[in-house]
């Protein structure tokens, strides 16, 4: 394949409309989010991400893991994690079978923001993806998106 041949390009376009629509997507639910409840779109990912945690086998993630989850290096998720631990949203503690291992937790002040945040998250995904499905390169991944079943990854 050559860079001028017709599947690359196709692919290529296919890619941009991608970006353009998650783009859209993550600016209009930043704007809801930070005029609502003071949070940024990787803030309040992450808190979701944490508070799907549970005590047992596997129930806590490691910072990588954390990372993954919420599309950052560690190095962004650490420095964020420590944002929203000085706001109290979030602690950390020293896992007690291993003391090099450290857990981070949403404290009831964050799983209160969370519980008032979700509705607005929700309503302005639906929003983003209702304008983005007027838009005829758009639209097919708008029916792509809602017709998607996965389970959120922990």
């Amino acid at each position: 394949m050559t860079a001028t041949d017709p599947a690359l390009t196709a692919l290529s376009q296919g890619w941009c409309a991608l970006s353009l629509l998650h783009g859209r997507i993550e600016a209009h639910i930043e704007r809801a989010l930070q005029a609502r409840h003071d949070l940024s779109v990787r803030e309040y990912s992450l808190l979701d991400v944490l508070s799907r945690q549970h005590d047992g086998d596997g129930g806590h993630l490691q910072m990588k893991q954390v990372a993954d989850a919420v599309v950052l290096s560690q190095s962004a998720t650490t420095r964020l994690v420590t944002r929203l631990e000085d706001r109290g949203l979030l602690e950390r503690y020293l896992c007690p079978t291993d003391r090099r291992g450290i857990y981070t937790n949403v404290t009831p002040a964050g799983l209160e923001l969370l519980t008032r945040a979700r509705p607005t998250n929700d309503t302005a995904l639906r929003e983003a993806l209702d304008e983005a499905a007027a838009n005829p390169e758009l639209a097919p991944l708008v029916r792509a998106v809602e017709t998607l079943k996965t389970s959120v990854p922990a």
